[in-house]
């Protein structure tokens, strides 16, 4: 057993660019929090975080300032640690099973909303989880990522790719020309937001007519684009609701669009197009949809499947490693493929997402692995972040004509997600 003896948090923020949109909102920053747990034999793990609150519950997001809604997130960080300190566990896992209930029901008091979504405290929970990953590591002088995981939870990252499609997001604000660039430098698989609120009153029409829109005016440009990454040769689209639309009658309807101009064909994948509430059977949608922010346990993973959901959506540097483990040793059970995407994670939690992702299966269709990546578009810092890597330089952190190489140092140091990071740990003191 590993026993907690302290625990330690701080944060800094870093601003993007411009305002980043989805979700009908738009986001200046993201805190990049930073949590550091020493054992009672003085062994330490160091894990950082990244707070998306307009992903976690747009709602929260939308019910006050952006500083005041990630300070209610970082509170339930806060207090995860305070109770985390005394406890014992086994694995990871078992940690999260004893703090994610409490920090749950405390995130409910902090928002002041009953119905918060389990992800709010999930995300808050993700660099606590990190930090228990890297002390069980040094605790029990596991080198590697393989090493570290436990048997129980290996049979779904048996695959070992050397390299990784890279995949940006091309959020509303993004232009065609920037789109189509993309492509030109060796983007394969597109990932468009839909979902926008134009006008910003919530009006669901003119939400399908502005992703009517937008779809088109994509697909004109990508149309004639050829790669040799997937199995129709052409580029493929994966359009990410974020929960935005209401029926399936609406996202049949921008299908039937989609058909007419010529892009249905091209759409891998549709991810998380309904509010989480909604459990309809979708079996009978004509594109793969993804469960992604509904993902909150394995049961619900079980929930998604059954209802028709084909592909799932891993997101370790969102709702932890340890709740990602679980929910793929239900996708293996079934038999539904998965993939990682981003939360405009920094350099760092992007290799978390990578080590998962070079280990899991391609997406049918697709003859190569991929991960999603924003942050080099989005932080206005992104260099500097870079440097704060513990493997700073090291050439499986930035893609080359589209792709993360992943070397054969990469699955030797894991790609460095183990050591501790000298300048997020210079944010932390231990007593």
């Amino acid at each position: 057993m590993i026993e907690i003896r302290q625990a330690k948090l701080n944060f800094e923020r870093e601003a993007f660019i411009s305002p980043f949109g989805f979700k009908g909102g738009y986001l200046s920053e993201m805190w990049q929090t930073v949590v550091l747990l020493e054992g009672a034999d003085g062994k330490t793990g160091l894990g950082v975080g990244g707070q998306s609150v307009l992903w976690s519950d747009s709602r929260v997001f939308a019910g006050g300032s952006e500083a005041g809604t990630n300070s209610m997130m970082l509170l339930i960080t806060e207090y995860a640690l305070r109770l985390a300190e005394g406890m014992s566990f086994e694995t990871p896992l078992d940690l999260l099973e004893q703090l994610l209930p409490p920090a749950y029901a405390y995130g409910k008091q902090v928002t002041g909303r009953d119905d918060l979504r389990l992800t709010f405290a999930l995300n808050a929970l993700v660099p606590v989880d990190f930090a228990a990953w890297a002390l069980y590591a040094a605790t029990h002088g596991f080198s590697s990522f393989d090493e570290m995981i436990p048997p129980d939870y290996r049979a779904g990252l048996a695959t070992r790719h050397d390299m990784l499609g890279c995949i940006p997001l091309f959020s509303y604000g993004v232009g065609l020309e920037e789109i189509e660039q993309a492509v030109r430098q060796g983007t394969f698989l597109a990932k468009i937001k839909i979902g926008a609120d134009p006008d910003k009153d919530g009006d669901q029409d003119k939400m399908l007519a502005w992703d009517m829109d937008r779809l088109s005016a994509i697909h004109d440009r990508l149309k004639d684009y050829r790669t040799p990454h997937t199995e129709s040769g052409r580029i493929p689209y994966y359009l990410d609701a974020n929960g935005r639309y209401d029926t399936k009658e609406r996202l049949l309807r921008l299908l039937e669009h989609a058909d007419k101009c010529g892009a249905l064909d091209q759409i891998l994948i549709i991810e998380e197009p309904f509010p989480e509430e909604c459990h309809a059977d979708v079996s009978d949608i004509p594109v793969s949809l993804a469960a992604d922010e509904s993902l909150h346990s394995a049961e619900e993973a079980r929930e998604r499947i059954e209802s028709g959901y084909g592909i799932l959506t891993l997101k370790p540097i969102a709702k932890t490693l340890s709740m990602t483990l679980r929910t793929l040793n239900v996708a293996v059970e079934k038999n539904i493929p998965c993939f990682c995407a981003d939360l405009t994670v920094n350099p760092i939690m992007l290799d978390w997402n990578k080590a998962v992702a070079a280990r899991l299966a391609p997406l049918p269709g697709l003859k190569a692995g991929v991960v999603e990546s924003n942050g080099a578009q989005n932080y206005r810092n992104w260099k500097a972040m870079q440097s704060y890597h513990p493997l700073a330089g090291a050439d499986w952190l930035d893609p080359q004509a589209g792709f993360f190489p992943l070397t054969q140092d990469f699955y030797k140091t894991s790609g460095g997600i183990l050591l501790p990071s000298p300048h997020y740990a210079s944010l932390l003191t231990v007593s």
